[in-house]
């Protein structure tokens, strides 16, 4: 049965933003929450609607996207908040765009499949500032019908997107593009280092490796903020540490060692002791320049 009303937004940090610039752009009403009053004064700005409920949003919106930070808070807001302001077999899809353990996210869409709810996981791979131009990557996992129904919000969240498989499998190559990204950066943070204590210009070096072998996307959207050291937050170093953590499990899980990512953890969390969670993670650099 095709979803009609606004879309619901709930969680409206990085990335819940950029979500509601990319549906508000293309025309949809948008109805959003978030625990903290002066996101939703921002969803306002763009041209929103600040709910004061999820259930207020549960009622007035089909489909409903997520958006906060862990998969505890994606069960906690599914299974506490709104199947108990839906009821039972309301038949709403709900697209999770959040980062989460995939395992845990393949059982919750069986459990809310349960309750007449359809689950949709919808994971991107880019920045939130990637996101809202349109560049951000859809990393689709659920069923085919499902997608297809929500097929015009799709598009205008990720124009760019893939159907991997399952409840679950978006999640999974998550992960995995993650963390050859987080590695990406690390690898830019010490190479940029390497490069000025060698007595090298950071900026006129950046512009060499940006025409060397060795370019990545990487280095265009966050070479320049690592060399002017403007770690305004497009995506926290404490949300990328959550997923390093994600990574770490599921490859314990599997028995797979990650060595270069548990150096990678290791940076993170030297960050987040020197209270540098909340800025960008291209700030690794800092860490990367205090291991002298």
């Amino acid at each position: 049965m095709p979803q009609s009303g606004p879309v619901g937004l709930i969680g409206l940090g990085l990335l819940g933003q950029a979500l509601a610039q990319r549906l508000i752009g293309a025309g949809f009403a948008v109805t959003g929450f978030d625990i903290e009053a002066a996101k939703g004064a921002a969803l306002a700005k763009l041209g929103g609607r600040p709910a004061a409920s999820i259930a207020e949003v549960a009622r007035q919106s089909a489909p409903i996207v997520l958006a906060v930070f862990s998969t505890d808070q994606v069960e906690e807001v599914i299974e506490r908040d709104l199947i108990a302001a839906l009821g039972e077999r309301s038949n709403k899809i709900l697209l999770c765009a959040s980062t989460c353990d995939p395992d845990r996210v393949a059982a919750l869409a069986k459990r809310v499949a349960a309750r007449g709810l359809r689950f949709l996981e919808t994971p991107v791979s880019g920045s939130s500032g990637q996101v809202a131009r349109g560049e951000g990557v859809g990393l689709i996992g659920g069923e085919a019908q499902t997608a297809a129904e929500v097929e015009p919000i799709l598009q205008a969240l990720f124009p760019t997107r893939f159907h991997i498989g399952e409840a679950g499998d978006g999640g999974r190559a998550k992960l995995a593009v993650n963390l050859i990204l987080g590695l990406n950066r690390l690898a830019l943070a010490e190479g940029l280092t390497f490069a000025e204590r060698l007595g090298l210009d950071p900026a006129a070096f950046l512009k060499v490796a940006r025409n060397s072998a060795a370019c990545s996307q990487v280095m265009d959207v966050k070479g320049a903020k690592m060399v002017s050291g403007d770690f305004a937050a497009e995506g926290r170093i404490s949300q990328h540490l959550k997923d390093v953590h994600l990574m770490l499990e599921q490859a314990a899980r599997i028995g797979q060692k990650l060595p270069a990512l548990e150096v990678h953890a290791d940076v993170l969390e030297a960050c987040v002791r020197q209270g540098e969670g909340d800025i960008d993670n291209c700030g690794i650099i800092r860490e990367i320049k205090r291991r002298r």
